[in-house]
């Protein structure tokens, strides 16, 4: 890192490890010290196989669930590694050429004796590690790996296997993000435990079963978040028609007789019970609010609809059911600035229709001027 000119010297480490420790084993005749070495490597390449790839047979709807799980995890984890050494580079990864490329090279693969394979994180942590730039060190790796099959197996006979592992070690640790690990800690858990759970499950289980924890924390955050969606009370900005959340804003302050709130959520079936709830349980707070200050009773309900960016007919069935749960109530409910899917929604099931004439506003500031001045008829 101090003297750049002399980058070779970390390029070449692993190779002259390996020389030095496989010499070093052979000269100190490894077997009657109980170290674990490579052993017999045949020379050569692949046989073909194609001969032997069968589509029928009684294994063969167990051979297929077992590719389709395997080709998930594969792509998992060929696009996770390539997008960690992309944000490391500042280049962008994309994931359906990295299916394509993955999917043909395994399908060539299987014809030549090779493993299902995917993108080897420990491969290219070495080759990010020894500084190359461009594909054309995978040229290289190729032809060399070539060489070796060819000529070079029997010498790796002494190889010790504790070395390979040190060569993997020492380039993936530099890998490790400690600094990004406590952001995610201080910004989102969920993702902390997603990362901790691949983390630990690549290093104490299997890379593809890490993985699949990983995804599975992700998927589980994300049936949170759609069922669970965010919604808040807003309050006015004094002197000001903006209308911002109620406990974030300090300078935000109720507006009398109203209840404003917005959903940050598309509404769909299986989040509308917890909205309906959620709300409902918004206005019994309000409620007792009001009754232990002593402020105006509350008379309208506003739902903030922007964020809302679609609608299903789950979502319209609660726009309608909470409509007459607050008309027995006496309290008038108004929806503003639904988008443009949701409010065609919305007219083609003629939800709006029982709503009356002001049920809609583009604004919630014009919404509580209009409905206020409804209350209030200038003489």
């Amino acid at each position: 890192m101090r003297k750049p000119d002399l980058f070779w010297v970390s390029a070449a480490a692993p190779l002259t490890s390996v020389i030095l420790s496989t010499t070093l084993v052979f000269c100190l005749k490894s077997e009657a010290h109980g170290i674990s070495f490579i052993g017999h490597l045949q020379k050569g390449l692949n046989p073909p196989s194609l001969n032997m790839l069968y589509f029928n047979g009684q294994h063969l709807a167990l051979a297929i669930k077992t590719g389709i799980i395997t080709g998930v995890l594969s792509l998992t984890e060929g696009v996770a590694v390539g997008r960690t050494f992309a944000s490391l580079k500042n280049y962008q990864v994309d994931g359906n050429k990295e299916m394509m490329a993955l999917g043909l090279m395994n399908m060539a693969g299987s014809c030549t004796s090779c493993y299902v394979t995917t993108g080897s994180f420990s491969r290219s942590a070495v080759n990010y590690n020894a500084g190359a730039q461009t594909a054309v060190s995978n040229i290289v790796l190729a032809a060399a790996v070539l060489v070796t099959l060819l000529f070079l197996m029997p010498l790796f006979y002494y190889t010790p296997n504790v070395i390979l592992a040190a060569i993997i070690i020492t380039a993936v640790i530099g890998l490790i993000d400690y600094q990004g690990a406590y952001k995610l800690w201080k910004v989102d858990k969920l993702d902390f435990l997603a990362c901790m759970s691949s983390f630990f499950g690549v290093l104490f289980i299997s890379v593809p079963l890490g993985l699949a924890i990983a995804v599975g924390v992700s998927v589980f955050k994300i049936l949170l978040h759609v069922t669970r969606p965010n919604t808040m009370v807003l309050g006015n900005i004094p002197r000001t028609q903006i209308y911002q959340n109620l406990y974030r804003y300090k300078e935000a302050s109720r507006v009398p007789s109203f209840l404003i709130l917005a959903i940050e959520s598309p509404i769909y079936f299986a989040n509308s019970t917890y909205l309906q709830e959620r709300m409902l349980r918004w206005i019994r707070e309000e409620e007792e609010w009001i009754n232990q200050n002593n402020e105006s009773a509350l008379k309208c309900v506003i739902i903030d609809m922007t964020a809302v960016t679609s609608i299903d007919t789950s979502g319209i069935d609660l726009v309608c059911e909470l409509r007459k749960l607050l008309e027995k109530r006496s309290l008038q409910l108004v929806l503003v600035n639904p988008v443009g899917s949701v409010m065609e929604k919305l007219h083609q099931s003629k939800a709006l229709e029982s709503f009356g004439t002001s049920s809609v506003y583009l604004t919630v500031g014009e919404a509580v001027g209009d409905i206020s001045a409804s209350w209030n008829p200038q003489p």
